[in-house]
């Protein structure tokens, strides 16, 4: 017999707070967009490179903060005839996504310091100290209003690393605009470009990790699949398990199912009983509340030879 539990309690949490993390998206990318705006205009009346790659680097990532928006949206549809696990798992692909458009820009701002280094041109300090500070105080109140939700979504989380990258990205056109400005220093923009921008690849790169790994239905990480069999198998009523998976649907969300072999052949009364403490085993110890329990009673040899050959 196959059945599927969900508990409604993790899910309307999850739901809640995705709800939320799509309207901070929205705004988050609005603010995004402006900075962007003022940043063009501000680099060509200032002739600062570094702050019209800046406004690149804005532009790419607000277009991946609406994109992540849109898969968060997406996410909400409920599950179709065509799409029976539903749209959760849109908001792994965007976070793939723009993880690899970091990257992307990253790489970019490394050429772009290059050239600064070997190219430099005189820019006017004092306006491109200005326009920074503008650009700094937007990504601040944009990582502030991101900072909450970033540990339960990748794909919030994902945006929040990109406005991490801007914020310092917008602190190292400040001091480049204030050394100009003062000093005529040139050679230290393109310096903390650099660092910036490892800075971001090497933050960027458990992101990538962790949504690959999610999409390759990969066991979760914090999940000991053996010791999950040996807490079920303690149970007298039970023979064994196997064909035992376990894979995220996304961030939040784990399911699990596999085969149950009864020690005994027992009446339906039981065998639901049986059931039962499996799955509060799952979800109370490890946090699992999408579980699909086949149960079944395998008792000769032919059989219980076969299931041994599949579990070795």
């Amino acid at each position: 017999m196959q059945e599927e539990i969900n508990v409604h309690g993790a899910d309307h949490h999850n739901h809640n707070l995705s709800n939320m993390s799509t309207k901070k998206l929205l705004w988050v990318s609005i603010l995004n967009f402006s900075i962007t705006i003022v940043q063009i205009i501000g680099g060509i009346f200032s002739n600062s490179l570094s702050l019209f790659s800046d406004a690149i680097h804005n532009l790419g990532d607000s277009a991946a903060l609406f994109t992540a928006f849109l898969a968060s949206k997406i996410s909400h549809k409920k599950p179709d005839y065509s799409h029976t696990f539903g749209y959760k798992r849109v908001e792994i692909i965007a976070a793939l996504f723009n993880a690899t458009i970091l990257v992307g820009i990253s790489i970019f701002l490394f050429y772009g310091a290059y050239q600064r280094f070997m190219h430099p041109e005189p820019i006017k300090g004092l306006m491109m100290l200005i326009v920074a500070c503008f650009g700094l105080l937007a990504n601040v109140i944009s990582v502030f209003i991101l900072n909450k939700n970033k540990k339960h979504n990748l794909n919030v989380k994902a945006a929040y690393l990109h406005l991490i990258g801007d914020t310092m990205s917008s602190v190292a056109v400040i001091l480049g605009g204030l050394l100009i400005w003062k000093w005529n220093i040139i050679w230290v923009d393109p310096l903390i470009t650099t660092l910036v921008s490892i800075y971001i690849i090497y933050h960027t790169w458990n992101i990538i990790r962790q949504t690959v790994n999610i999409l390759m239905q990969k066991a979760p990480a914090d999940i000991d699949i053996d010791e999950i069999k040996q807490e079920i198998e303690k149970n007298p009523d039970i023979q064994d398990i196997h064909h035992l998976h376990i894979w995220n649907l996304n961030d939040n969300i784990v399911h699990l199912e596999t085969h149950v072999n009864l020690a005994q052949n027992v009446d339906m009364k039981k065998m639901m009983e049986i059931k039962a403490n499996i799955e509060d085993l799952l979800h109370n110890r490890f946090h699992i509340s999408h579980t699909t329990l086949q149960m079944e009673y395998i008792n000769n040899d032919k059989h219980k030879d076969l299931i041994n050959k599949v579990k070795n």
